[in-house]
């Protein structure tokens, strides 16, 4: 989870979040097996940074046609799906540890 998502690679779900922000979800179909990414900007226009790339909170292999696009969907349509996945990101920055979601 380590790329950003590129401008020049459009996105192929978008959709404004609560308070400001998107969720997008995109696929990069130049490698030999493509991969789908979920990336979140939390920030209104007017409060982002110049250079700040959207964080991305889950990726897999494939592409829209993929088992795996689903869940990658369910997690770019559903808030508290995507909180779960930031807190957690922010969590592992931390060294905190704690339980998964999973238990």
């Amino acid at each position: 989870m380590d790329q950003p998502i590129r401008k020049d690679r459009p996105s192929v779900y978008r959709r404004d979040l609560p308070g400001g922000g998107y969720v997008a979800i995109e696929v990069e179909r130049e490698l030999p097996l493509a991969r789908t990414r979920v990336s979140v900007e939390r920030r209104a226009i007017a409060d982002r940074r110049e250079g700040h790339k959207p964080i991305v909170i889950a990726e897999a292999d494939g592409d829209e046609r993929s088992p795996s696009f689903n869940e990658l969907y369910r997690i770019a349509a559903d808030n508290a799906a995507i909180a779960r996945a930031l807190m957690a990101m922010e969590r592992a920055l931390s060294g905190g540890g704690g339980l998964s979601a999973d238990g």
